[in-house]
């Protein structure tokens, strides 16, 4: 590889883009050639970057042909923006802050701050190029606390690393389908629509279910209504799921039935220990993932003209829920990810 020559001006422009660059393969590649250019031998950027020479080479000639921009993106094709490097990285941060509905928003805001003027389709292929698409936003609880779900996470952390072997963790919670069809995305011809009939029936199935951690055993129950009584009688089931434990801890939400007296009552002489969630953490516990896929099999762009056909349906997943164990297995992990309503 021959030796990397910087200008001044370049190895100026290199510590600006790295400095306002947030994404670590990107920040690698500009160290990398920054290193190399200020007197680091091939060797040693390598040995330091954890790098392959094929994969050096390759960054260099890519500084080389795009300069300080095709460092930055992650599929280069070539000079494609009429933005600098830096202002690449503002516009990405800016973006990553303030949501437009249209990509003629955000040419007016490149124009204004920029004085650079794109087209539509130009401005949308840089978008896609820096990694945005066109979603729905996601809605977080206004009162999420970030802090008390680290401090419940490390407890739950140390829990698992101190209990016993026979002791289990489960997550309970309610879940209530409603006899109406559920639209959801799908891959259609173009040009065409896909017509699902729709009903406005209003009954539902009240569902109280306990997730196994480590297992993902699902213990449910149906009632008229999920209160303490009902609860009570999901505890017992648990409680007779697992001869073997001295404890079983189970983690809910803060539900008034779930902190009734009743249940209180109950649990003076059960071996069941209830662990609270942080209010307003529905990302905690586990078993509202198995609730979502539930929905896209059994609900999801699906019209069921029967109520009686509907709950046969419901409750038919969960009898033989066995049959989505791999599907299970990679979606019920103990990864999860916080809310920060600030």
């Amino acid at each position: 590889m021959n030796k990397l020559t910087l200008t001044v001006a370049e190895i100026i422009a290199l510590k600006q883009a790295h400095r306002a660059c947030k994404d670590k393969r990107a920040a690698d590649r500009i160290k990398a050639i920054y290193s190399l250019g200020t007197g680091f031998s091939v060797e040693d950027v390598v040995k330091i970057l954890m790098l392959d020479d094929e994969t050096l080479r390759n960054y260099v000639k890519r500084y080389q042909t795009g300069g300080i921009n095709a460092l930055i993106t992650d599929h280069y094709m070539g000079s494609f923006s009429k933005l600098s490097a830096v202002q690449l990285l503002e516009l990405n941060a800016h973006l990553e802050q303030n949501t437009y509905l249209t990509v003629e928003a955000i040419i007016a805001y490149v124009d204004e701050a920029y004085d650079v003027l794109y087209s539509l389709s130009g401005m949308t292929d840089l978008l896609h190029r820096l990694k945005f698409t066109y979603k729905k936003s996601k809605l977080v609880p206004a009162k999420a606390d970030k802090d008390k779900q680290e401090q419940f996470l490390k407890q739950l952390d140390e829990l698992r690393k101190d209990k016993s072997a026979n002791d289990p963790i489960l997550y309970m919670d309610g879940v209530h389908p409603q006899h109406n069809t559920m639209l959801a995305y799908g891959w259609i011809k173009k040009g065409q629509d896909n017509i699902i009939k729709s009903n406005t029936g209003r009954q539902r199935i009240n569902i109280n279910g306990a997730l196994d951690a480590d297992t993902h055993a699902v213990i449910t129950r149906e009632d008229e209504s999920i209160n303490a009584i009902s609860t009570i009688a999901l505890l017992e089931q648990v409680e007779a799921a697992y001869p073997l434990a001295a404890i079983i801890y189970v983690i809910c939400d803060n539900a008034r039935y779930y902190r009734s007296k009743l249940v209180g009552k109950f649990l003076e002489t059960s071996k069941i220990q209830l662990m609270f969630l942080p209010s307003y953490s529905p990302n905690l516990n586990l078993i509202e993932r198995l609730w979502k896929f539930m929905k896209k099999q059994v609900l999801y762009n699906k019209y069921y003209e029967k109520f009686d056909t509907f709950k046969q349906t419901t409750l038919g997943f969960f009898e033989n829920i066995q049959q989505y164990k791999t599907e299970l297995d990679s979606l019920l992990t103990n990864n999860f990810h916080l809310l920060n309503a600030n």
